[in-house]
């Protein structure tokens, strides 16, 4: 993978909001400022991967779960991914559709499952 960049606040919001209610949220939070991230290639849906150090990494489980309906009316569920080893893997968005985003949500937009 290549270098990366640094979460936006957006998306580091989304992702507290979605920690909310996780027993290993404190842990997974207090790493995000150090993690960087890379845009998957999803047609425009907003899905991210966090750039991993040392060996190769493997999806583990989903941890949270969120929906919300974009300014198209579409619905976009939303799965916050660990690896196999519990760090963070990726932010993944997928709007039923298949179309992009129009609007990246907010915490109050998210109906968390």
């Amino acid at each position: 993978m290549g270098t990366g960049r640094r979460l936006r606040e957006n998306e580091r919001d989304l992702i507290a909001a979605m920690l909310d209610r996780e027993s290993t949220s404190a842990e997974l939070l207090s790493s995000l400022s150090a993690n960087t991230v890379e845009d998957t290639n999803d047609g425009g849906m907003g899905s991210i991967r966090f750039v991993g150090s040392g060996s190769e990494r493997h999806l583990g489980e989903a941890i949270a779960e969120a929906e919300y309906t974009d300014d198209d009316g579409i619905l976009v569920s939303i799965a916050l991914n660990t690896d196999t080893s519990g760090r963070l893997y990726e932010v993944d968005f997928w709007k039923v559709d298949f179309s992009p985003l129009r609007r990246y949500p907010s915490p109050s937009d998210l109906r968390i499952k």
